[in-house]
């Protein structure tokens, strides 16, 4: 009896044994499966996450390229503007010479009028000294 009665004891001990194995096996189970979704969430993430990477990569390219396209297209403005620049220094160089020539000319026709009766003098013979000369 005592050796049944310790045989019933082991029994229900091996019985509540197995039963705390299956629970356990349940829950390991459960966080395995729980482990795996989040393995396959973070794998998601990550595979977005290189996706932005690289077109981050191809818009910081396509931006630098952009970029020189600018800084050419600058250079060859800045060329032809430097090119009007001369052409236009030029064209006023010589309308400031021509300037000079209108006021150099005007001048000269304003000394002119105002000697021009003293020029016309000594040009002319005065016609009342002749007279006097032909009555004497």
């Amino acid at each position: 009896m005592f050796q049944e009665s310790k045989l019933a004891v082991l029994e229900s001990k091996l019985s509540m044994y197995e039963d705390l194995s299956k629970e356990m096996l349940t829950k390991l189970e459960n966080a395995v499966d729980k482990i795996s979704e989040s393995n396959s969430r973070i794998a998601t993430i990550l595979t977005k996450h290189d996706e932005r990477i690289e077109q981050a990569i191809k818009t910081d390219d396509l931006i630098l390229k952009m970029i020189e396209e600018v800084k050419t297209e600058n250079k060859s403005d800045h060329k032809s503007v430097l090119e009007k620049i001369k052409v236009l220094e030029g064209k006023v160089e010589e309308i400031v010479k021509f300037r000079w020539l209108l006021v150099g000319g005007a001048l000269l026709a304003t000394f002119i009028f105002s000697q021009a009766p003293m020029v016309v003098d000594i040009l002319t013979p005065d016609q009342s000294s002749g007279r006097l000369e032909r009555s004497q």
